[in-house]
């Protein structure tokens, strides 16, 4: 297959070749680095080992070890879903495809670059979600950093063009792994990097779902069709705005780019109008406020969740509210707060590594009063991600910045973003009632919390335009991508129709 160096050329506008240059460099540092491994052939198996196949019978794409049989991907029901671990959110929006897949009567498998350790490919990916990690972490503890340094390159550098020309080149070296994917399945891709890579390797039934509202250039994956979120975003996408400040960049052709819809999991649109009902009679019977606080896969913001949670002990030592708190698997975090909140210790429960037992508490109380401040941590990834989703129904209020959780049928109160190019995300929530806007300081956090607390009409409020917007199709984008990438297959690499709503 011949190599076409897709740094020099995006959507027909020509890229500098300084900065042509630099994304070879760039390129061979990771090479000289980590080692080449262009020759090497990582066969893969499926195996069912894993949290997402017991719920939706979604098989894990691993490398073989000695002995095993390789896998042929010959199942004409099958839809791969290729992910990435950078912070939570790209594997949230990989396991509502995996649900939506499931749903539609789809064979979906799980696709994580990560999985191949002693790849290039998943070397690079480590190295940089270390150093994404570390900026989120620290944009929390430094306010002049945050200013300064990660809020303008989150919003500015990322949105640049060259910054796509850069990973262009980079994603090449992602393309061993995909070798041994047959070249027709349909995949969705829920990281640019995986849509990149899966192109480069000649994949031809690419839809490459992006997560930001706001417009960033890294996100795009020339030869890919892609889905965004909401109507501003594809318009945003579709005309790269303000992606090159001194000339005017072309737009992409209408066939590369479509509105498709928030991506959220199948269980949480089909039980909506059952959740919300739910969430009033409680409110009506003057039961405990339930409210959720997601730590993300970063670990940011532990400070600020720990002064959130000494603002809600009046209200749960009252009994008008109980706290769930899923650090995820960040075992550092649960012991930080644990350090900070010592005085209320007689207020805790946990759910430590104990997935089984969350999963028969949130049956046995969906309808029952809950108590006190609750603790959840899973070492295993999965169910650290997922138990936010088996919560996020059981809950009457989702605490969160404004990230991929921001687009989730729950009611939800925006704290503070980490990264400005989240800020969009409040934007959108708040625009369709579903949520609050950003609540940019502790003052203003605190204030919307007792607001919520103490008043049920924000809830009513969220609950009647959670309904409305399911309505009108707002939270279907997960079936929608699942459908693009198999029609996609059936019309060879082309999506013809339009899916605007």
């Amino acid at each position: 297959m011949k190599k076409i160096n897709k740094s020099k050329l995006v959507f027909g506008n020509k890229i500098g070749n300084a900065t042509q240059r630099f994304a070879l460099r760039y390129k061979r540092f990771f090479v000289k680095k980590f080692g080449d491994d262009s020759e090497v052939d990582y066969k893969i198996k499926a195996v069912d080992d894993f949290l997402l196949y017991k719920l939706f019978e979604c098989k894990n794409i691993v490398p073989i070890n000695a002995g095993d049989m390789p896998l042929v991907l010959n199942d004409d029901k099958a839809v791969v879903i290729g992910n990435i671990r950078m912070g939570y959110g790209h594997y949230r929006i990989a396991m509502a495809m995996v649900s939506a897949a499931r749903a539609l009567g789809y064979n979906p498998y799980w696709f994580d670059l990560s999985n191949f350790e002693n790849s290039l490919c998943t070397k690079v990916l480590k190295y940089q979600d270390k150093l994404y990690s570390f900026a989120s972490r620290l944009s929390q503890k430094s306010r002049i950093f945050n200013k300064f340094f990660w809020d303008p390159i989150s919003m500015n550098y990322y949105k640049r063009i060259e910054g796509y020309a850069i990973d262009q080149r980079t994603t090449e070296l992602f393309m061993p792994i995909f070798k041994n994917l047959p070249k027709k399945v349909p995949f969705v891709a829920t990281h640019a990097f995986c849509s990149q890579g899966a192109i480069h390797a000649g994949m031809k039934n690419v839809v490459n779902a992006i997560p930001d509202n706001w417009p960033i250039s890294i996100h795009y994956s020339e030869g890919s069709v892609h889905a965004v979120q909401t109507p501003s975003a594809y318009l945003g996408y579709k005309s790269l705005r303000s992606m090159n400040k001194r000339k005017k960049l072309q737009p992409l052709p209408a066939h590369a780019i479509y509105y498709a819809g928030h991506y959220v999991d199948h269980e949480l649109v089909a039980y909506i109008e059952g959740d919300c009902a739910n969430r009033l009679e409680r409110a009506q019977k003057k039961f405990d406020k339930r409210y959720l606080i997601s730590i993300g896969g970063a670990g940011a913001q532990r400070e600020l969740t720990a002064d959130i949670i000494k603002h809600f002990i009046p209200y749960i030592e009252k009994n008008s509210a109980s706290l769930f708190i899923n650090v995820g698997d960040h075992k550092n975090v649960i012991d930080y707060l644990l350090k900070k909140l010592a005085n209320y210790k007689h207020l805790f429960n946990f759910f430590d590594d104990t997935y089984c037992e969350l999963e028969a508490f949130v049956e046995k109380n969906k309808t029952q009063k809950t108590k006190g401040i609750y603790f959840i941590y899973n070492s295993n990834i999965f169910e650290a991600v997922y138990a936010t989703n088996l919560l996020m129904r059981f809950v009457d209020c989702v605490i969160t910045k404004p990230s991929e959780m921001a687009f989730y049928p729950v009611p939800k109160i925006i704290i503070t973003r980490v990264g400005g190019h989240e800020m969009y995300g409040a934007i959108r929530t708040s625009e369709i009632g579903d949520g609050t806007y950003e609540c940019s300081t502790k003052k203003e956090i605190f204030s919307m919390i007792d607001h919520f607390n103490n008043d049920n009409s924000l809830l009513k409020s969220m609950c009647y335009h959670i309904k409305i917007n399911k309505i009108a199709g707002v939270y279907d984008g997960a079936y929608n991508v699942i459908k693009m990438a198999l029609h996609m297959r059936e019309n060879n690499g082309k999506y013809i129709e339009n899916v605007i709503k």
